[in-house]
């Protein structure tokens, strides 16, 4: 029997409106510049959701609701899968701000996404966001 060694890393496609947050990536220097959906690596024992919620609080200072998966599975590498959640900002939060790993944030307007420089596993993913209802 094989077990799946393969690691969950999820993606927050928060929306507002007709826009989404886009990160542009600082480090590392190989990603440098190339933008993405905020997130992180799902922990042992956590749900893509609560890691959704957990890394935009660690990675932006927010706190959001998590809505429905975008896309499929988009392997990264070897090791990493990359699953993108559309997200909410809750009430009353604070501007997203870029505490690891960005340089800037930027709220995208939808008919703008597929312009940016993504990160390859993320191009299908926005792809998908430009073309369906949120």
């Amino acid at each position: 029997m094989t077990t799946d060694t393969r690691v969950i890393v999820v993606g927050a496609a928060i929306v507002a409106g007709d826009t989404v947050l886009c990160a542009r990536r600082s480090a590392p220097p190989r990603l440098a510049g190339l933008w993405e959906f905020p997130g992180g690596k799902v922990e042992a024992g956590e749900t893509d959701a609560a890691a959704v919620v957990r890394e935009c609080r660690e990675e932006l200072g927010v706190e959001v609701v998590v809505g429905r998966r975008i896309g499929v599975d988009a392997r990264i590498d070897d090791l990493l899968t990359l699953r993108v959640y559309l997200a909410r900002l809750l009430p009353a939060q604070p501007e997203p701000r870029p505490l690891e790993d960005h340089d800037l944030l930027s709220w995208v307007p939808r008919a703008e996404l597929v312009g940016l420089d993504w990160l390859a596993p993320d191009v299908p993913i926005v792809e998908e966001l430009a073309r369906t209802p949120w």
